[in-house]
């Protein structure tokens, strides 16, 4: 569906059912570069097991309108906003890498919004390293190579994607050839800046789980382990030989990490 959020055309993907405000909501942040397809298989399960979905493209991703917003913070505000647009009251959030940032930022800000958190590939300092902020910035295709050959675990790089037919990594590369110039720069930028994520931590008070990669070499576990340790209320998952994108290489064992 398209929403107006801040006065930007949004799509907001919803599971396939129309989203109902009366029902239990769950918003589903995508990480840098990428767009709501990250959760096509974990946003209809949701949809279908009574919960609301809000699956949005950030502003300046994917389908919807404007200009990527350049820190963390202000991509809070406007999930909030988001919220508001669709009427939901609150809603648990679930984030992935620059998505789980934000998640924790809006639970900071934005608390009577927040019902609970799921974040995905998280950590308390989510550092880009120079030559991928480099080529990035450039709209150098390495940047892409960086991000898919890093992102995924080994595992996945041999092949095995659970849908025949498709190749992982080839499939995390279409993604992010389809961004708009800049904006994986814009977004690689915000994450590599925040400053936060221990704070915003440590004055959360509804449920929040951990999903973290064994072998995830972007967010690697142990940081994401730091950040649990600074939530009161938390509990953690490892997926033993992920990497990164959990939601295409394990998905299975990333759902049923999530429900609640």
């Amino acid at each position: 569906m398209q929403l107006a959020v801040n006065g930007i055309n949004t799509f907001v993907a919803t599971g396939g059912r129309p989203f109902d405000p009366s029902l239990p909501a769950v918003v589903m942040l995508h990480g840098a570069g990428f767009d709501h397809s990250t959760w096509a298989l974990h946003s209809r399960w949701f949809a279908h097991h009574g919960y609301s979905v809000l699956a949005p493209d950030l502003p300046g991703h994917g389908r919807s309108s404007g200009n990527a917003l350049p820190t963390i913070a202000e991509m809070a505000d406007w999930t909030a906003a988001l919220l508001d647009a669709a009427g939901a009251p609150k809603a648990r959030l679930v984030g992935h890498s620059m998505g789980s940032l934000i998640a924790l930022e809006t639970s900071a800000r934005h608390p009577e919004k927040v019902s609970g958190l799921g974040l995905i590939g998280t950590a308390a300092t989510m550092t880009v390293g120079p030559d991928l902020l480099k080529a990035a910035e450039a709209n150098d295709p390495a940047a892409i190579d960086m991000v898919s050959i890093w992102g995924l675990g080994f595992r996945a790089e041999l092949g095995g994607s659970l849908a025949p037919g498709l190749w992982m990594h080839q499939g995390a590369q279409r993604v992010l050839q389809q961004t708009r110039p800049g904006v994986l720069f814009n977004d690689l930028n915000a994450c590599n800046a925040y400053q936060n994520a221990l704070a915003a931590a440590a004055g959360i008070k509804v449920p929040a789980t951990f999903i973290l990669g064994e072998r995830d070499m972007m967010t690697p576990a142990k940081a994401g382990k730091t950040l649990a340790a600074a939530v009161p209320n938390s509990r953690t998952v490892i997926l033993q030989g992920a990497g990164h994108m959990m939601m295409v290489e394990q998905p299975d064992e990333l759902l049923l990490a999530l429900q609640p």
